[in-house]
């Protein structure tokens, strides 16, 4: 059985991301939303950025345990885990 996620390219993947920032966090400004920022950047707390997470993984289709996106430097960062896991 195959994820969702396997048939997205990393641009796709980063629209995921973005669309399910904008359905969690609806005040930011769109032109805001750029890959080399963190979630916190944009105003989002620990309860926003694990919404987040769970809706992309539940959009991909993937089961990825929530730890593996703590220490991850920005958007950029989760967009490259997420294309490694849906290619793996």
């Amino acid at each position: 059985m195959t994820s969702i996620g396997e048939q997205l390219s990393r641009d796709d993947l980063l629209a995921v991301v973005f669309e399910s920032v904008r359905e969690i966090m609806p005040t930011v400004e769109p032109a805001r939303l750029r890959p080399e920022l963190h979630l916190r950047d944009l105003g989002a707390d620990s309860v926003d950025r694990v919404e987040i997470i769970v809706t992309v993984l539940d959009w991909l289709g993937l089961a990825e345990p929530l730890a593996s996106f703590t220490d991850l430097s920005d958007i950029d960062a989760m967009v490259d885990l997420l294309y490694r896991r849906t290619r793996s």
